[in-house]
């Protein structure tokens, strides 16, 4: 059975996975602005140059997911859901979210290897570029999962809450 208190946490939570797929976005976009600007004029034997084109590559994936998300995100449209099927898309959303908290730390952690790898590689401008790129958008992902998920999780509790 719905009721409005329950519609109003479903509409809520809709509305913040929006928005949090709306800060992807404008993440993914301030990235291929710039690095698509210094990609363009960077020496292709640069460090610089290879740090900008893999944050140029990553970030059309971020814009893509992004756009996707907030596609999916439909704020009208979760009144009348039940207290199991609420409980149930908020523990699906949970687990994504950590989901891609851990893969952002092995991202993280191939960023480093990168970078220990760059000295030994035949292109070291190469192998350092991307790894910086890939430990900063690591780094900028497991910040962004984690807080969503702390934020989002508020949820959980006002759905424990509700009753039976």
């Amino acid at each position: 059975m719905t009721t409005p208190e329950l519609d109003l946490i479903n509409h809520a939570r809709e509305l913040l996975a929006e928005r949090g797929m709306a800060i992807l976005g404008a993440w993914a976009l301030l990235n291929l602005v710039v690095s698509g600007y210094y990609v363009a004029r960077t020496d292709t034997r640069t460090v610089a140059h290879h740090f900008h084109l893999m944050n140029v590559s990553w970030n059309v994936v971020n814009a893509l997911l992004a756009v996707w998300g907030i596609l999916r995100a439909n704020p009208q449209h979760v009144a009348g859901l039940s207290l199991a099927e609420s409980n149930a898309a908020q523990l699906h959303f949970e687990h994504l979210l950590l989901l891609n908290a851990g893969l952002d730390l092995l991202y993280m952690g191939v960023g480093y290897w990168l970078r220990t790898r760059a000295p030994k590689a035949a292109r070291p401008e190469r192998l350092e570029g991307f790894g910086r790129s890939v430990l900063l958008q690591g780094a900028f992902l497991a910040l962004f999962d984690t807080g969503f998920y702390l934020v989002y999780h508020q949820y959980a509790a006002q759905l424990q809450s509700l009753p039976q």
